[in-house]
């Protein structure tokens, strides 16, 4: 039970850190993006793929961490990247899961 709650703990704490920054990088009310960020794109891999794959606590909850700060940017930024991450996870994880 306390593994979920640290988790819950990482991701909020990614989202609050995510949509700050986010503000600072963004000043305007809203543009529609219709480019992807790459970087915002590798660390919702990296993060979604820890959440899910790695089977231990500390990196699940810095998976958490990374994929809340994707996933808790302005509205409108970060849903592509999110998306592309969390497919990419899920279906590695389905890999490992059937090959094992």
């Amino acid at each position: 039970m306390l593994d979920y709650m640290i988790y819950i703990l990482a991701f909020a704490v990614g989202s609050i850190v995510g949509l700050v920054y986010s503000y600072k990088q963004h000043g305007e009310p809203f543009v529609a993006v219709t480019d992807i960020n790459i970087i915002a794109l590798v660390i919702a891999i990296v993060g979604w793929f820890l959440a899910f794959n790695s089977g231990n606590v500390i990196l699940s909850a810095v998976g958490f961490l990374l994929g809340g700060f994707v996933m808790g940017e302005r509205p409108g930024y970060g849903r592509k990247e999110t998306a592309i991450g969390l497919i990419i996870a899920i279906i590695v994880y389905l890999i490992l899961r059937v090959t094992v």
